[in-house]
């Protein structure tokens, strides 16, 4: 994780992109990409939503980076490691929805 952060921040230095990198900014180009990920699903069957082509797989693959490049982007706004976040939230959720019920 702390590798791919340092690289993003490298990739937006370089091209001077970081004066566009705000928080709000980042949260809004995660939330598109996003869409564009569930655009692949959109008109799927579930079924077939399992067993996509090799083309399709590939734009899903390019998505997945997208949105974690936005995400990891924004915790690195807050000092927060996104891997952390979501094992904390796991927590959370096994308190919240235990697995007995």
């Amino acid at each position: 994780m702390e590798k791919l952060i340092s690289d993003l921040r490298n990739f937006a230095k370089e091209r001077n992109w970081i004066r566009y990198h705000s928080p709000k900014n980042l949260a809004m180009a995660l939330s598109v990409e996003t869409a564009e990920l569930v655009e692949i699903f959109q008109w799927l069957e579930t079924a077939d939503s399992l067993q996509v082509d090799t083309t399709t797989r590939k734009h899903i693959a390019e998505e997945v980076g997208d949105v974690m490049i936005y995400l990891s982007m924004l915790a690195d706004k807050f000092d927060l490691d996104p891997l952390t976040c979501a094992k904390d939230k796991m927590k959370l959720n096994a308190v919240k929805y235990p697995a007995d019920k």
